[in-house]
């Protein structure tokens, strides 16, 4: 089976290698972000105050999670599983950093992890085994080429739009879904006591 690794966190010997730019302080560690060796991007959603991450792209489509503990999850693809899981901001101490569990799919096991953003555009990740055997490194916020590129000319009318009438508005195209929801609305994610 093809197993692709999407996140490369060193924890010493024990794991292996593991949109545009805004303010740290509107968005945190919220958005997407490019791992450090480039082979998959995680987007990060609040779901009720609580940070989950899910892979979104891969380099190289089509690996599977065969490595998961859970049996009948083997099969699944890679693409849009959770792997920053419930993060949350603790009681007191460092308001900028987030700590819970990252899932590495490589091996299908779990670690402590803490993620703060460094930057508008960098985001810390460090990941523990047994508390002390602690390894990271830095993502950056992914910025989508065509949304950097300056616009040349007006937007094209939406697909099924028609020329109103005087007094009449143009039918509008439907809203595009939301990512955040979509994810929040995943069985893993919405079956967790938040």
């Amino acid at each position: 089976m093809k197993k692709i690794a999407y996140w490369s966190i060193t924890i010493l010997a024990f794991v292996a290698p593991a949109g545009a730019a805004t303010p740290v302080a509107a968005t945190g560690p919220v958005g997407e972000w490019v791992v450090e060796d480039g082979v998959a991007r995680i987007r990060i959603v609040d779901c009720n105050s609580h940070l989950w991450g899910v892979v979104s792209w891969e380099k190289n489509p089509g690996g599977i999670d065969s490595a998961n503990p859970d049996t009948s999850k083997r099969t699944r693809p890679t693409l849009g599983i959770p792997i920053l899981l419930n993060l949350t901001k603790p009681p007191s101490g460092n308001t900028d950093q987030w700590t819970g569990k990252i899932y590495n799919a490589e091996n299908g096991k779990t670690y402590d992890a803490k993620i703060r953003p460094l930057s508008p555009d960098k985001l810390e990740l460090k990941g523990c085994v047994l508390g002390f055997l602690c390894g990271g490194q830095t993502w950056t916020r992914y910025v989508d080429p065509a949304a950097a590129a300056p616009a040349t000319s007006l937007p094209a009318p939406a697909a099924g739009a028609v020329k109103g009438k005087a007094g009449t508005a143009a039918a509008k195209p439907a809203p595009a879904p939301d990512p955040a929801t979509e994810i929040c609305s995943l069985p893993e994610i919405a079956g967790t006591p938040h």
